[in-house]
């Protein structure tokens, strides 16, 4: 990976808070000016090659001495010397002007855009931002109902969400949907909505890490809070079955405390475009031009990786150092907690009472319907959810059910079972008042 240079170093406030406006453009001011990557300059000239192969019949011998040649190798870092005197000589340094020139920008939070321009840079290249020590990077922090960062007192029952990747804690709701934390809010009182933010390009149990943590801190501080429910959708119900897995190994109280934990359109048992971009890889990566596309497509961060089979755990992967080798599932159980109700969300894009096998398997275009339920013929990996906490929801792909109406009244009717028995049982009494007062009337 490229080195630093002594003016990022000096910008570089490593405290893990959230970043500002100002980080924000200082972490691509160091984007912009990062050296190229030997990585970079062997796929450019591999493109070159591959065309000479392929299109031009240039014998492989020939292209070796035509890539040697003195000028056409000067041409290369010429090529690389423009590229990287425009980062550092006018990209790099109009962005820091701003800084200087703005300098309330440093206090100033990120807007909506902003959150999802850091949260997509973070799900693809969160775990290089993080070795660089980019401001970009995100750290793992939580959020209330409104946005802000989570400060006071809690008390009575929390909800935690955890967003996928590529996503942030503002992706619960839309203009259309008010969201599941709004219709939660609405069932009872002592309802705490807390969303989380965080780098989604980091390995999926270092996140469980930062979350068990994270959790851990927040019923420390508030031992007022009576019970905590979790609801990840697709990353984000991995995140959270590594972080219980963990808090429950580090015996952490905060695990004891969750009543209830739902995963949306999350890829338990693996995601089904990554793990077929992963076996095209392998396939094609030995005929000319395709090895382009297998170095593209393995320029990816670590977060992605581990959804080829939904690895939540460390020895998943860390005993593991190849990106591209056999696509074998080496996976290592992570049961769920037995005292905690867990329910599965599943989207798929085919009309119910219809049977489409393939889109059975696309399901919500990113997870199969399968894999988002937790089922999988090897009965290590089962997660093994009772079918009444399983639902299907047809028409729905993978980003509409986080927020979607349908989705957020089946999670209450989970939550507060008796809700509905309450409402009903007001509404009858209400209407035998109203015949009894219209008796009187007409009497």
């Amino acid at each position: 990976m490229p080195s630093l240079t002594p003016l990022h170093e000096t910008y570089c406030k490593w405290d893990r808070s959230p970043p500002s406006q100002a980080d924000v453009l200082e972490g691509l001011a160091q984007l912009v000016s990062t050296r190229l990557s030997q990585v970079v300059q062997d796929l450019i000239q591999s493109m070159q090659r591959e065309v000479l192969l392929s299109i031009f019949g240039v014998s492989k011998q020939k292209v070796i001495k035509i890539q040697k040649i003195a000028f056409i190798d000067r041409a290369y870092q010429l090529g690389y010397g423009v590229l990287q005197q425009y980062g550092v000589q006018l990209l790099a340094p109009g962005l820091r002007r701003m800084i200087e020139l703005f300098p309330d920008l440093h206090e100033r939070p990120l807007t909506p855009k902003l959150h999802f321009l850091v949260g997509v840079l973070n799900g693809i290249l969160g775990d290089y931002l993080l070795e660089q020590h980019n401001p970009l990077g995100l750290a793992t922090v939580l959020y209330d109902h409104y946005g802000e960062i989570q400060q006071g007192d809690l008390a009575g029952r929390v909800v935690i969400f955890v967003h996928g990747l590529c996503m942030n804690h503002c992706d619960w709701s839309t203009q259309q949907f008010a969201g599941i934390g709004e219709k939660l809010l609405a069932q009872r009182d002592n309802n705490t909505m807390l969303y989380l933010n965080y780098n989604t390009g980091r390995r999926i149990s270092a996140n469980g890490h930062s979350l068990t943590n994270v959790l851990q801190d927040l019923v420390k501080r508030n031992p007022r809070i009576t019970s905590i429910d979790l609801i990840g959708h697709s990353m984000g119900g991995l995140v959270l079955r590594s972080a219980l897995f963990y808090g429950k190994q580090n015996i952490h109280t905060w695990v004891y405390m969750v009543e209830n934990l739902v995963c949306l359109g999350s890829p338990h048992q693996g995601a089904v475009l990554e793990r077929f971009g992963f076996k095209l890889q392998e396939r094609f990566r030995h005929f000319p031009i395709t090895k382009l596309i297998s170095q593209l497509v393995n320029i990816r961060s670590n977060g992605i990786l581990d959804l080829r089979y939904g690895s939540v755990r460390d020895d998943d992967w860390e005993h593991n150092d190849l990106r591209i080798g056999q696509p074998d599932d080496h996976r290592k159980p992570a049961p769920l907690p037995a005292h905690i109700h867990t329910f599965f969300v599943a989207g798929t894009i085919e009309s119910e009472n219809k049977d489409h096998r393939p889109l059975k398997i696309i399901g919500d275009y990113l997870v199969s319907v399968k894999s988002a339920l937790g089922e999988h013929p090897n009965p290590r990996f089962q997660l093994n959810v009772p079918q009444s906490h399983k639902a299907v929801f047809y028409g729905l792909n993978h980003f509409e059910i986080q927020y979607h109406a349908s989705v957020a009244e089946q999670i209450a009717k989970w939550f507060y079972p008796h809700h509905d028995e309450i409402a009903q049982e007001k509404i009858h009494k209400y209407l035998i008042k109203l015949e009894s007062m219209q008796g009187i009337v007409e009497t």
